[in-house]
């Protein structure tokens, strides 16, 4: 699969334009083996216990497959920029869960010190509750993307029509604040299942992981986050961080971003957005 957006289809009521689906491997997969055991059952009913063994072990599969958040299994899934954007020494900076209202400005302010581009992906309710934090985003230059409007622990549960609802009323959301809707959606702790690909490409969204992240939402040590984000570092890469407080009550962030910056900027590599770089 290509690491870059795929092409525009029909128009879209939330987002401006559909995407083109098809089913992913795996989903495949699980139809012929749905569709096997249906027959199995019309002709030999007797195997009903080995029917629901394999469809047990299935669902078990695919539930896996969904807590590997960097996977192409269920579907497609940009875990790189374009090559166009490696070539030019580009890395994108992400940072999820926010806007936060003492954080997010902070997160700004150091971007703005070290000239650095990023791409925001913010809750809905979040968003909604401090608006003015969204439109500093925009106004400074960076992106504004889809992180799900409640952020639920229970996302990866969520069948298709509460996983439109929940995408869909960030897209608006976000969209009415920031000026035009979100083009990229990552799921909230990267944890997706078999009927979220359909939703995100119907709302005209590409979906969105990462090639490394710091954990800094559960780490103490700052020189730890650093050490999993410049490790193998290259040109291309999608960098994962949040604009929170982590477990622990501190924004982690605020200590790595700024040593990241200049780790970046002695590699000779340009920070940002997800805009930017797929251009």
């Amino acid at each position: 699969m290509s690491d870059s957006p795929r092409d525009a289809g029909q128009q879209d009521g939330v987002s401006g334009t559909a995407l083109p689906w098809r089913p992913a491997i795996a989903v495949q997969f699980s139809i012929v083996i749905h569709l096997a055991a249906l027959l199995a059952l019309l002709f030999q009913p007797v195997w009903w216990p080995w029917v629901v063994a394999v469809l047990v072990a299935n669902h078990l599969a695919l539930g896996l497959i969904g807590m590997w958040p960097r996977s192409r299994l269920l579907g497609d899934n940009i875990i790189r920029l374009p090559e166009a954007a490696a070539r030019r020494g580009e890395i994108a900076l992400t940072f999820d869960d926010g806007p936060h209202p003492q954080v997010t400005p902070k997160v700004l302010d150091i971007l703005d010190h070290y000239g650095a581009k990023a791409s925001f992906f913010c809750v809905g309710d979040k968003a909604a509750a401090h608006p003015d934090i969204v439109r500093e985003i925009v106004g400074r230059g960076h992106s504004i993307e889809n992180h799900s409007m409640r952020h639920s622990a229970f996302f990866g549960f969520y069948g298709p029509v509460a996983l439109r609802r929940e995408i869909s009323a960030a897209q608006s959301v976000l969209g009415g604040i920031a000026g035009h809707p979100p083009g990229f959606f990552r799921a909230p702790m990267g944890i997706r299942n078999p009927m979220l690909d359909p939703v995100v490409t119907r709302l005209g969204l590409h979906y969105i992981s990462w090639t490394r992240r710091g954990f800094d939402t559960v780490a103490r040590n700052p020189a730890i986050v650093l050490k999993r984000l410049i490790d193998g570092l290259a040109a291309g890469d999608i960098l994962l961080l949040h604009d929170r407080r982590s477990v622990h009550g501190e924004p982690i962030v605020l200590a790595v971003l700024p040593a990241l910056l200049e780790k970046l900027a002695a590699a000779g590599l340009k920070p940002v957005s997800l805009t930017m770089a797929m251009r």
